[in-house]
């Protein structure tokens, strides 16, 4: 009689024993497929040549080398990026600056154009991305995907050996950054340069950027008819203000998660005060595009009880010409934020 059974797994085989009184019989081997770990998605990225879409004027100098590579996001979208270093960099003790540029923008124009190989020149590597949202993709992205983006370049930055993160984020990186930097908390992120950042962008771009109900609730409704019909990734028929005074167009899915008051978690007084580093903000005085209350808004965010932020500073560029849009880049100031930026970062602990 069978008195009590045993089973084992060894490898792929499966081995049953049976004790029947006192002796013992193997009644059977059952071969079990064996199966290697597969790979559902991945990250990686690869050197090539210099995009034939950039400026001549964008170039090594004598102390910053300049290499350009492509990184593949989870979701598969291939960001290009441009990575500066100082001579004979050594990752590992060298700190990293992400930088993430603004709306319908790149890494090849300013202020990320002038700043990377600036701050390569003083011993900090930049990795310089181009989001999903870059030229002519301007108004066509989903807020909650571009996070994918500055993550695959946080994933490389660490495959090639950095040990030490700065993001920084201009304009309308500065929010995705921000976004990152409070959901990742990844111990390897010291510190958060912000430039020409705005606060709030569903309220800014209701109340300050279309100032027009009509307009709005027509946007409003495009966009939800777009999503009950699974069009968010189309271009709507309805335009949207722009801070230059055009009309253009956008995306559901653009507008439903950075515009609209009801969807959008595009708001720096939210998020910032949940990044738990220290952060700098600085802000060209003849910006035509931020409010010169915005900045205060996020510091009041990140200052309030409660909030994650260390230490956080706020740096205001003079500027005597009239406000611009040019001046929204410190193409008047240059040198200034240079010299903010890298002062900022010389304070903090960036050691691995």
């Amino acid at each position: 009689m069978v008195r009590w059974f045993e089973i084992k797994f060894c490898g792929g085989l499966m081995h049953l024993f049976i004790k029947a009184g006192t002796a013992l019989f193997v009644t059977g081997l059952l071969l079990l497929p064996a199966t290697a770990a597969e790979v559902a998605v991945s990250i990686d990225y690869q050197f090539g040549d210099r995009p034939s879409d950039v400026s001549a004027d964008f170039k090594p100098t004598p102390n910053a080398a300049l290499r350009f590579l492509r990184i593949n996001t989870l979701d598969r979208f291939a960001v290009d990026a441009a990575l500066w270093e100082p001579v004979n960099v050594d990752p590992a003790k060298t700190p990293l600056v992400i930088s993430v540029h603004g709306s319908g923008d790149n890494y090849s124009k300013p202020p990320i154009s002038f700043l990377s190989p600036a701050l390569a020149a003083k011993n900090y590597s930049v990795l310089a991305i181009n989001t999903r949202q870059h030229d002519t993709l301007v108004n066509t992205d989903n807020f909650l995907h571009v996070r994918q983006d500055i993550e695959a370049a946080v994933y490389t930055a660490r495959a090639l050996g950095y040990r030490s993160i700065v993001m920084h984020g201009h304009s309308l990186g500065n929010i995705q950054v921000q976004f990152y930097v409070a959901t990742a908390w990844a111990p390897d992120i010291k510190a958060v340069v912000l430039t020409g950042m705005f606060a709030n962008l569903p309220w800014k771009s209701r109340h300050m950027l279309v100032q027009n109900e009509t307009n709005f609730s027509a946007l409003m409704g495009a966009s939800h008819q777009a999503l009950k019909e699974e069009r968010t990734k189309e271009v709507m028929p309805v335009l949207m203000q722009w801070f230059t005074g055009q009309q253009v167009p956008m995306t559901a899915q653009h507008f439903l998660t950075y515009r609209s008051e009801a969807s959008s978690t595009a708001d720096g007084t939210y998020w910032i005060k949940r990044v738990p580093v220290p952060v700098i903000l600085v802000r060209d005085a003849g910006d035509a595009v931020v409010a010169p209350f915005e900045p205060y808004m996020l510091m009041s965010a990140a200052t309030a009880a409660g909030s994650l932020v260390p230490k956080i500073e706020y740096k205001l560029l003079p500027n005597t010409t009239p406000a611009s849009l040019p001046n929204h880049y410190f193409t008047n100031n240059q040198q200034p934020l240079i010299d903010a930026v890298s002062e900022f970062l010389q304070r903090q602990t960036l050691s691995p």
